[in-house]
């Protein structure tokens, strides 16, 4: 039930449209380490209809959205937290960022904090140049490492987008009667727009603006979840982790603006909830098993899927037909996508990866009635996923394997076929439909 919760109250199972959606979803997704190669692709597009990275670009211009890098992730991503402008100082870590002997900062680093300390915001360019020229590449390293270690940002989302893209080598088709231009800069397109110092502080927090810092996270931890709990901070990955936020949920309850109880089994005693997140839970229980399935489809990582984080992953079923009956070490890995429906996990597929691991249950009716819903929802995932991206789907979508064995071999199979799929030589194949002209665009709303 608390993930069919984060479903309804995260706003990922009715998706909105707009700039004032989009900044309600960077609200309530503030400070959340979000891995920003699938940041646009789909996180965001879980929450908004038809999402246009030129809308955040929109709302970054007009200073209402700031960028922080968390982490780094491999080579081309990193993860990184979205913030109101006008939350940015109340919600960023009180405590220095960590600079000690095991990572210090290089020269170059060390010569660009000065710059931007010195002159302020700054495009690439005029950076390198004031920190004693050379080797750009040195200059933009240096820039990226102390975006990961929170110390900058940059005031436009190119440079990220960017820096998260890998080379292509495929021919980029000529597209006629749309603007561009040729730059006459060399500057990189990881080093796009202006960088800037981050608001972080220098000396250890104080009693009080630690306990500011502690309120203001208690506070978006709740407007983020509805019910907070001990996995919830474990999660987010917080400085001093739940015993940061414990002390100021507690003195909230105490007032009577958050209540505190058991809302959900199976998880830890100590449970904190809005009460609009609990009257939700209400009515969310009295309609257990609504008319229409409530399917959903987001990443492994999303904020909105508790499993993995603060709900255990599910065991396969004890199917005598299915051999593996281990859930396959699943996490909550970058590209790595699932399936809920009414909050029930039904499918967890890996990128770049024919395998589909399902979550079926047990008996029937539910058991069949679960397996036409998913695979009537794959097959139309599936088909707009194809229309959205065709260039990464020529060959359509492949299912080589159900829970590690043949997919023609799996109960799923049958539904599967009647949904659309072939069957093939490597396994079940779902071909691409062309629809008329003005049936596209209708077709790419459906989630």
């Amino acid at each position: 039930m608390f993930a069919r919760l984060q479903t309804h109250w995260q706003g990922v199972l009715q998706p909105r449209r707009g700039l004032d959606a989009l900044l309600d979803a960077v609200e309530n997704l503030q400070g959340a380490p979000l891995p920003a190669s699938i940041l646009e692709t789909s996180i965001l597009p879980a929450r908004l209809a038809n999402y246009s990275p030129e809308n955040l670009d929109t709302l970054i211009a007009a200073g209402e959205v700031v960028w922080c890098g968390v982490e780094p992730l491999g080579e081309h991503d990193g993860r990184i937290a979205l913030y109101l402008s006008d939350k940015l100082t109340t919600l960023l870590p009180v405590q220095p960022p960590l600079i000690d002997a095991a990572s210090p900062l290089s020269e170059r680093e060390q010569q660009l904090l000065n710059e931007l300390a010195r002159g302020g915001a700054a495009f690439f360019a005029s950076l390198h140049e004031a920190v004693g020229g050379g080797y750009p590449g040195e200059t933009l390293d240096a820039l990226w490492s102390l975006v990961w270690r929170g110390l900058i940002t940059n005031d436009t989302f190119h440079a990220l987008r960017a820096y998260t893209t890998k080379p292509s080598t495929k021919q980029v088709k000529r597209q006629h009667n749309v603007p561009a231009f040729r730059s006459r800069r060399t500057t990189p397109p990881t080093a796009q727009g202006r960088w800037t110092l981050l608001p972080r502080p220098q000396t250890a927090p104080t009693p009080q603006e630690q306990t500011n810092w502690s309120h203001s996270i208690a506070l978006q931890l709740l407007n983020r979840y509805g019910i907070v709990t001990r996995e919830s901070a474990t999660q987010e990955n917080l400085p001093g982790g739940f015993s940061a936020v414990y002390d100021v949920l507690k003195a909230l309850e105490e007032s009577g603006r958050i209540r505190r109880g058991y809302f959900v089994d199976g998880l830890g005693a100590t449970q904190f909830a809005l009460p609009a997140a609990v009257d939700l839970l209400r009515s969310l229980r009295g309609n257990a098993q609504p008319e229409r399935a409530e399917l959903v489809t987001m990443a492994a990582t999303d904020p909105a899927n508790p499993y993995g984080a603060v709900l255990r992953w599910p065991a396969i079923d004890d199917d005598p037909g299915n051999p593996d009956q281990t859930n396959r070490s699943l996490t909550r890995s970058v590209g790595a996508s699932v399936i809920l429906r009414n909050g029930e996990l039904l499918a967890y597929l890996r990128r770049n990866n024919p395998n589909l691991q399902v979550f079926l249950p047990s008996e029937e009716p539910d058991r069949s009635n679960a397996a036409r819903d998913l695979a009537q929802f794959i097959a139309a995932n599936g088909q707009r996923e194809m229309r959205l991206r065709p260039a990464d789907h020529r060959g359509g979508m492949l299912i080589g394997s159900i829970n590690g064995q043949p997919a023609h071999l799996h109960l799923l199979s049958r539904y599967l076929q009647d949904s659309g799929f072939q069957a093939a030589p490597l396994g079940l194949n779902l071909r691409r439909i062309l629809l008329p002209a003005g049936n596209v665009e209708a077709a790419t709303e459906v989630q």
